[in-house]
């Protein structure tokens, strides 16, 4: 018995003196989050100018941001946290001027931003 005390004493000793610290090696889990509305490239390029709210709400979803003070102007946010870290961030603004398309700004712009197609072009 008085073999096995000295023995955990004489390791609890050297352990303490060494540089090696098992605990530093532990780290609490942090699990991925991601927040807002993740606009595509692909979402981005169904867009189209003179487009309605709603045809623009179909494309992208429902506006993370929409501000009393200016409603012609929706902000889509999307972040991505990793290890408590934002690893991704994007933010795409449309605004609209007489409930119509006018600009696409932001992280992500569409590839080629076209006019609507009105109703007597697509009449043959």
């Amino acid at each position: 018995m008085k073999r096995i005390v000295s023995l955990f004493l004489l390791a609890f000793v050297l352990t303490g003196c060494s540089s090696w610290n098992p605990i530093s090696y532990l780290h609490p889990y942090r699990i991925d989050i991601q927040q807002g509305n993740l606009v595509t490239q692909d979402m981005l390029d169904k867009l189209k100018l003179g487009m309605s709210p709603a045809q623009v709400r179909y494309a992208l979803g429902t506006p993370l941001i929409v501000d009393p003070f200016h409603p012609e102007r929706w902000d889509y946010v999307y972040q991505m946290i990793k290890d408590g870290k934002v690893t991704v961030l994007r933010h795409v603004t449309v605004v609209f001027e007489d409930d119509k398309l006018k600009g696409i700004s932001g992280d992500i712009k569409p590839s080629e931003a076209k006019p609507a197609a009105s109703s007597s072009e697509n009449k043959s």
